[in-house]
């Protein structure tokens, strides 16, 4: 239940709704928390209590950093795979070829 209840609130995000609609399904979903007797749906509701100006952020605008974080993580899972490599500009290099668009596969070639 608490998260289809999550889901609704992110939901606002697509559907445009207005600032009372979003604090009102906020306040559905920390109170349905609250009366929860799981620790762990109440952990939840402080959660996302804790980050909701970045939520709201979200639901704003509807961008997020989901990208760049995307990025870092193959960059920093590059480096686990490259340890031990004597040489930095070779750690650099493979490091700039796992993050490119082409590798990633974004980038199409015709097929002929």
């Amino acid at each position: 239940m608490a998260k289809e209840n999550l889901r609704i609130l992110l939901a606002c995000a697509r559907t445009g709704a207005d600032r009372h609609q979003v604090g009102h399904t906020r306040w559905k979903f920390l109170t349905w928390c609250a009366d929860s007797d799981i620790p762990e749906v109440r952990q939840l509701a402080t959660t996302i209590d804790r980050w909701w100006p970045e939520i709201e952020a979200f639901i704003a605008t509807g961008h997020s950093n989901a990208k760049s974080e995307g990025i870092n993580r193959v960059i920093k899972l590059a480096a686990r795979n490259a340890f031990g490599f004597r040489n930095a500009d070779h750690q650099r290099l493979r490091t700039r070829c796992i993050t490119t668009r082409r590798s990633r596969g974004h980038l199409r070639t015709a097929q002929l």
